[in-house]
């Protein structure tokens, strides 16, 4: 009889969980080792739609969308229950329990994600920056009436650290760019574009996580004035994809160029949802020529290793996730400072007060963009080396074998008789709630690229 395996996660979710949750799952589908019931969740607003055209599926994510069950009941307790989503959420149902989290970007997590990692059996982060807060976080247990401390809530379960494998049959320079992308940035009259890739989050200016408004700022005052100006290509979205929101981010570009004045470089636009193929075409294409990003903090930070495959130069901060794949001689790492983060973009029970992430230098960060633009073959050397660690030591096929080793190990510990009762309906659990439960596909398939 095969191992019994429950996987709860994103899976039809567009989303940097929902890629990841697929990801993994298909590594467990293609060994044809387990029987697979998949409960399928969703991740905020984010569209459902992943897996809704059957023509474009390949075999394996058929055979993956054929595991969901509707079903409120399980036929029997799972040997194995993975769940994939934020640590406050765990709950185990298994023999044995395994929690998977993208991560934390600041220094420190909530007592409420330390509880839930403790209620799992093995945790699994993308990187050593995750694994180190979770490590490093601890908070004193208080009696509430007399005040005195009754001990200390820390991490006590084993965390092992599970990189986001890129796809290297996906992002490689040498597939054809999509006609639809290559018609988009043909139009371009610049031949060196930065491109940023990310979502425009919570916070003022200058204090979001993605600090997507002062890099926007400190490119157009590094090249302003500038005879020959490169451009800056932004490709985000919100959660739905919607066009209140680009046009929200279309008005924050406007505002932040005015604001410079005089001669300042172009700015495009990329608002809405892009299939892989889509945006390896947008990373290979010949115009675009870096990426840039100021990061305060990532869990792992995918678009940065998916850019990488290119060959091209990748800019980005100094701190957290993503140092694990971009090497210190290979890729650009920008100066700068842990500073606490600012209330404007703190998120209860996630990102709390106290809590530090990183601040980009952003003078050091405007002289490297404008090295980098002037002497850009210098950097093709090690922007090579780096192509060839990310799809040797950090490709899907890598991440799939030892998360099938790993998930094959805990199967080994699972006891054949246990003593737990398969919990009811009332007490499985509980799916993320949407604010909106639309379920709509996203607006634009193919966004197009508007000059700010």
């Amino acid at each position: 009889m095969k191992p019994y395996i429950v996987y709860q996660g994103p899976i039809e979710n567009r989303s940097g969980y929902g890629d990841h949750a697929r990801d993994l799952i298909k590594a467990l589908v293609l060994t044809g080792k387990y029987d697979i019931d998949i409960i399928s969740t969703r991740w905020g607003d984010c569209p459902m739609d992943a897996l809704s055209d059957n023509k474009s599926l390949t075999e394996v994510e058929l055979a993956m969308k054929a595991c969901i069950t509707n079903s409120p009941n399980l036929p029997k307790q799972p040997d194995v229950f993975i769940q994939v989503t934020v640590p406050n959420e765990f709950t185990p149902i298994g023999k044995a329990n395994i929690g998977i989290t993208a991560g934390i970007e600041t220094d420190l997590c909530d007592a409420s994600w330390i509880e839930g990692l403790n209620r799992m059996d093995l945790n699994i982060v993308p990187s050593n920056h995750s694994a180190k807060v979770f490590h490093n976080t601890s908070f004193d247990k208080m009696d509430e009436k007399s005040k005195e401390k009754l001990g200390e809530l820390k991490l006590a379960k084993q965390i092992a650290v599970l990189f986001e494998g890129v796809d290297t049959d996906i992002f490689s320079k040498e597939l054809p760019i999509p006609k639809s992308m290559n018609d988009s940035l043909s139009a371009i009259k610049e031949d060196f574009c930065f491109l940023y890739v990310g979502h425009w989050l919570k916070g003022k200016m200058g204090h979001d996580r993605k600090d997507t408004g002062m890099l926007i700022q400190t490119f157009c005052n590094a090249f302003k004035h500038k005879k020959k100006q490169p451009a800056l290509i932004v490709k985000t979205s919100g959660a739905g994809f919607g066009i209140m929101e680009r046009d929200d981010f279309i008005n924050r570009i406007e505002e932040i160029r005015a604001s410079i004045g005089g001669s300042v470089p172009n700015v495009y636009f990329l608002h809405g949802d892009l299939e892989p193929q889509e945006l390896n075409g947008l990373y290979n294409h010949p115009k675009v020529k870096a990426m840039v990003s100021f990061t305060k903090g990532e869990g792992f930070g995918r678009p940065l290793l998916e850019f990488s495959t290119s060959a091209k130069p990748v800019i980005a901060s100094n701190w957290s996730g993503h140092t694990d794949f971009l090497h210190p001689d290979y890729s650009i790492l920008l100066p700068g400072e842990l500073k606490e983060v600012h209330k404007s973009a703190r998120w209860k029970g996630v990102i709390n007060a106290g809590s530090k992430w990183f601040y980009a230098d952003y003078n050091n960060a405007a002289r490297i963009m404008r090295d980098v633009y002037k002497s850009y073959k210098e950097y093709i050397p090690g922007s090579r080396k780096q192509a060839h660690l990310s799809k040797t030591e950090f490709s899907l096929n890598k991440m799939n074998e030892i998360f099938v080793s790993i998930i094959d190990d805990v199967i080994k510990q699972v006891p054949q008789q246990v003593g737990l009762q398969l919990p009811d309906d009332s007490t499985m659990p509980a799916l993320p709630k949407l604010k909106n439960k639309t379920n709509n596909k996203a607006q634009v398939k193919m966004p197009k690229l508007k000059r700010v």
